[in-house]
Protein backbone atom coordinates (compact mmCIF):
# COMPACT_ATOMS: atom_id res chain seq x y z
CA UNK A 1 0.00 0.00 0.00
CA UNK A 2 1.36 3.09 -1.26
CA UNK A 3 1.90 6.31 1.43
CA UNK A 4 -0.95 8.24 -0.25
CA UNK A 5 -3.26 5.49 -0.06
CA UNK A 6 -2.38 5.07 3.60
CA UNK A 7 -2.38 8.71 4.46
CA UNK A 8 -6.31 8.74 2.77
CA UNK A 9 -6.93 5.85 4.90
CA UNK A 10 -6.20 7.46 8.06
CA UNK A 11 -8.03 10.83 7.11
CA UNK A 12 -10.87 8.54 6.80
CA UNK A 13 -10.92 6.78 9.91
CA UNK A 14 -10.14 9.76 11.57
CA UNK A 15 -13.51 11.71 10.18
CA UNK A 16 -15.43 8.65 11.20
CA UNK A 17 -14.59 8.74 14.58
CA UNK A 18 -15.52 12.82 15.11
CA UNK A 19 -19.05 11.50 12.90
CA UNK A 20 -19.31 8.17 15.74
CA UNK A 21 -18.50 11.34 18.55
CA UNK A 22 -21.25 13.46 17.32
CA UNK A 23 -24.07 10.20 16.87
CA UNK A 24 -23.25 9.06 20.24
CA UNK A 25 -23.54 12.72 22.34
CA UNK A 26 -26.51 13.67 20.19
CA UNK A 27 -28.28 10.65 20.62
CA UNK A 28 -27.52 10.48 24.81
CA UNK A 29 -28.38 14.16 25.31
CA UNK A 30 -31.83 13.22 23.36
CA UNK A 31 -32.67 10.23 25.62
CA UNK A 32 -31.31 12.64 28.86
CA UNK A 33 -34.34 15.21 27.07
CA UNK A 34 -36.62 12.53 26.87
CA UNK A 35 -36.40 11.34 30.49
CA UNK A 36 -36.30 14.81 32.04
CA UNK A 37 -40.10 15.50 30.15
CA UNK A 38 -40.87 12.11 30.99
CA UNK A 39 -39.85 11.37 34.29
CA UNK A 40 -38.22 14.76 36.13
CA UNK A 41 -40.99 18.07 34.94
CA UNK A 42 -38.79 21.18 35.29
CA UNK A 43 -35.76 19.64 35.86
CA UNK A 44 -32.54 18.87 34.16
CA UNK A 45 -30.90 15.91 35.99
CA UNK A 46 -31.22 13.74 33.30
CA UNK A 47 -30.55 16.17 30.37
CA UNK A 48 -26.91 16.58 32.33
CA UNK A 49 -26.38 12.98 33.04
CA UNK A 50 -27.04 11.70 29.26
CA UNK A 51 -24.32 14.87 28.41
CA UNK A 52 -22.05 12.74 30.57
CA UNK A 53 -22.49 9.28 29.79
CA UNK A 54 -22.57 10.34 25.99
CA UNK A 55 -19.24 11.94 26.56
CA UNK A 56 -17.55 9.34 28.40
CA UNK A 57 -18.75 6.88 26.08
CA UNK A 58 -17.32 8.50 22.64
CA UNK A 59 -14.13 9.66 24.66
CA UNK A 60 -13.81 5.79 25.32
CA UNK A 61 -14.08 4.57 22.03
CA UNK A 62 -12.02 7.61 20.68
CA UNK A 63 -9.06 6.86 22.79
CA UNK A 64 -9.50 3.29 21.96
CA UNK A 65 -9.54 3.51 18.39
CA UNK A 66 -6.95 5.76 17.67
CA UNK A 67 -4.63 3.37 20.01
CA UNK A 68 -5.61 1.20 17.51
CA UNK A 69 -5.14 2.66 14.33
CA UNK A 70 -1.87 4.06 15.78
CA UNK A 71 -0.44 0.17 16.87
Amino acid sequence: MSKKDNSVKRWAILSAIGIEMGVIIFVFVKLGLWLDTEYNSGGKLFLILGTFVGISISLYLVIKQTNKLNS
